[in-house]
C-alpha cells in the first residue's frame, strides 16, 4: 500500500464508521473494510469509479461534493476522509467545515504546492509546474485552489480546527522523517488529521 494510505490506515481505529469523499475506485475504503473492519461508505461523481466500487461491493453514493453533504446528520461518522481532492472544490473551507460537522474527525490529503520543485520551476521558467504527480497544464487542471502545507495550517487556525497530527510524503508517496522537518518546503503531499 502507498505510504499516504498506510498513514491514513494507522490513524483510523478499528470498527469505525468512515465516510470517504471522492473515494475513486474504493482502494482505501476496501482496505479499511477488510483490515480495520470499518463500516464504510464512499461518495463519488465519476460513473466508471462508481461502477468499480459497486463491482467490489463497496457502498457508494453518486454525489457532487460541490453541492455539499447536508444529506448527512451531525456526527454520523467517526472519520471522514478526503484524499487528493480538497483543492478541486469551489469552497474547500466550507467543505472542510461540513466534513467536521458530519464526522467527529477528518483526514485530508492534498498536493503541497509549496514544494521546492514547484517554487524553482515557477521562479526559473515563469510557468505553472507540470509533474508526474500533477500532470496537468494550468488550463486543464482539476485543481482550482492551490494550497501549501502552511496555508492549510492557517486555515485550521482561522476556523478553530484542531490539528491532531500531520505528515508529509514525497512524490513516490513515501514518508521520511526529514520531510516532516520542513514539510512546507519538502513534502509533495500533505496529510492532516483534524478535529474540532
Amino acid at each position: 500500500m502507498r505510504a499516504d494510505l498506510e498513514i491514513i490506515n494507522e490513524w483510523i481505529k478499528p470498527n469505525s464508521r468512515v465516510l470517504d469523499l471522492g473515494c475513486g475506485q474504493g482502494e482505501l475504503l476496501q482496505h479499511l473494510i477488510d483490515h480495520k473492519n470499518v463500516q464504510g461508505y464512499g461518495l463519488e461523481i465519476d460513473p466508471e469509479n462508481i461502477n468499480t466500487c459497486i463491482e467490489k461491493g463497496i457502498p457508494v453514493l453518486d454525489q457532487d461534493l460541490d453541492d455539499g453533504i447536508d444529506n448527512f446528520e451531525n456526527a454520523s461518522f467517526d472519520m471522514v476522509i478526503m484524499t487528493h481532492a480538497l483543492q478541486q472544490f469551489r469552497r474547500p473551507d466550507l467543505l472542510l467545515n461540513e466534513m467536521l460537522r458530519v464526522g467527529k474527525e477528518c483526514i485530508i490529503t492534498f498536493p503541497n504546492f509549496g514544494h521546492w520543485r514547484n517554487r524553482i520551476h515557477l521562479g526559473l521558467k515563469g510557468r505553472m509546474p507540470v509533474s508526474e504527480f500533477l500532470p496537468y497544464n494550468w488550463y486543464d487542471t482539476p485543481n482550482i485552489h492551490f494550497c501549501t502545507f502552511n496555508d492549510f495550517e492557517i486555515l485550521c487556525r482561522e476556523h478553530n480546527i484542531n490539528i491532531v497530527q500531520s505528515a508529509a510524503v514525497d512524490s513516490k508517496l513515501r514518508n521520511h522523517w526529514w520531510l516532516n522537518a520542513l514539510p512546507n518546503l519538502l513534502s509533495e503531499t500533505a496529510i492532516f488529521h483534524v478535529s474540532r
